[in-house]
């Protein structure tokens, strides 16, 4: 029986790859930072789960103790400037553990490199695959954009295209690019651990355009949409429009603008040869299942699910934290009151006050927080790590608590929690605000928003309340 191991398992494609490796022909092993985020998940009883750490190597050589292959999923786009030196030493980390373990194959999932690449992102990305393979036996894909539901590129081409009847782009939008399908990524993965190592494998469907993706996209939901080019500007100023007017921040804007500077096509003829059951989908096609996906809301995994490489903070109930509790006995059993509050946000928006919100989320995207177009993956399922709107959820416990973290900007760090708890007569609701004030200005914002968070507060439990009732 052969034992997989998983890294970046609560990512976009590792959350999607988890369950389609389980069979029983092997085991399988998560690595994740923090166990609590696996959670929840419809495989996680299924899995072994390793608390490790791939920048600091915590945890490393138990979690690759008797792995056959390892599945390296992870990255540090999100790093800031630091990312390719953060990169780096998790990729040397990795490779060198998994060397030490007598690990017989890693598979990673890179990006296409084009020659000459003027993109610090996609080099990068090879750099890491080749201190994976100088060190263990490694097989590396390399693919381009991916089209899936909540796939940050594919998430970029809706939004642009579906709030801008008129698209000013600069001239690099008729560059090819070769975007492949996230159920053939998958499909790759999943086949090449039956393999023994096998270098560097280009995937990818159709070559087209930039210009063609969005035409298709608007031509399947029946938009009409004028594209008119400018002279190219930086990849870093793009990336700032993008960031004004999708969910995309602008730490993962400037990969994905950077990759629109030159051509970017994939030479496929080793992968037809070595797969050739997978025939990728062609670009309309996977636009159309990503979109029924969404319709259906059955969004598996997200981009922004994706912690990034920093620590995460933790409530702590110490002196200076300010809190406002607010309780109502609900009628209704503890799993109806806990679907009502674990169902805010993202389209379905917030049970009370709904247009300050809108207002806060729009303030915060001013200054450079992620105000609430994040969205959520799912409108009724939730796990521990993701993101709703401009908060991250750091606990989901079905069907006693929730409890999110701010991510948005403050002079502090605040947190919103909601337990559901058996009574005689019922389930006693609380809402908990918390905040742990930044200094004299914190303080100040805190108090100073006290009168409206008492109109706030007050009317988002008694309609909480009110939609459990409804339910039960």
């Amino acid at each position: 029986m052969k034992t997989i191991l998983v890294t970046g398992a609560t990512g976009y494609v590792g959350g999607r790859l988890v369950p389609r490796l389980l069979n029983p022909e092997s085991v399988v092993r998560v690595l994740v930072r923090d166990p609590g985020r696996v959670v929840g998940r419809p495989w996680a009883a299924s899995v072994q789960i390793m608390r490790a750490n791939l920048h600091t190597g915590e945890g490393l050589e138990a979690a690759l103790r008797g792995i056959h292959t390892a599945y390296y999923l992870v990255h540090s786009m999100s790093g800031g400037a630091d990312f390719a030196r953060l990169d780096r030493e998790a990729a040397q980390r990795f490779g060198a553990a998994a060397r030490d373990a007598g690990v017989s194959h890693v598979i990673y999932l890179g990006g296409l490199l084009p020659k000459d690449s003027a993109s610090e992102h996609l080099t990068s990305r090879a750099e890491v695959g080749a201190i994976l393979a100088a060190v263990v036996p490694t097989t590396e894909l390399r693919a381009g954009p991916i089209v899936g539901s909540g796939s940050a590129s594919f998430e970029m081409v809706r939004y642009l295209t579906e709030r801008l009847p008129l698209m000013i782009v600069p001239g690099w939008i008729d560059h090819e690019v070769q975007p492949i399908a996230i159920r053939d990524i998958l499909a790759y993965l999943s086949l090449a651990c039956d393999y023994s190592a096998l270098g560097i494998i280009d995937i990818g469907g159709d070559r087209l355009t930039f210009r063609r993706i969005v035409e298709t996209y608007a031509n399947l939901r029946g938009l009409h949409r004028v594209i008119w080019t400018v002279p190219p500007v930086l990849p870093r100023v793009a990336a700032r429009w993008i960031g004004a007017i999708t969910p995309i921040p602008n730490s993962l804007a400037v990969p994905i603008a950077q990759g629109m500077v030159q051509s970017l096509v994939a030479d496929t003829r080793r992968a037809r040869e070595i797969f050739p059951s997978i025939v990728p989908l062609d670009y309309r096609t996977a636009v159309s299942l990503a979109l029924t996906r969404m319709e259906k809301g059955e969004v598996e995994t997200h981009w922004s699910g994706a912690l990034g490489h920093g620590p995460t903070a933790e409530l702590e109930d110490s002196e200076g934290l300010a809190r406002e509790t607010r309780s109502r006995l609900v009628k209704a059993s503890p799993e109806t009151v806990f679907r009502a509050f674990s169902g805010v946000g993202g389209n379905r928006g917030w049970p009370a006050w709904k247009w300050a919100w809108i207002l806060r989320g729009f303030l915060d995207r001013l200054i450079g927080g992620p105000g609430l177009r994040r969205g959520r993956r799912h409108p009724d399922e939730i796990f521990t790590g993701e993101a709703l709107d401009f908060w991250r959820v750091e606990a989901a416990e079905p069907p006693h608590l929730l409890r999110l973290r701010g991510e948005m900007r403050l002079p502090g760090r605040a947190w919103l929690q909601w337990e559901a708890l058996p009574e005689k007569g019922g389930t006693r609701l609380v809402q908990t605000a918390l905040f742990a004030p930044r200094g004299l200005l914190g303080a100040v914002y805190w108090y100073g928003l006290y009168p409206f968070h008492k109109f706030i507060f007050s009317a988002m439990v008694n309609a909480l309340a009110r939609r459990a009732e409804q339910r039960e």
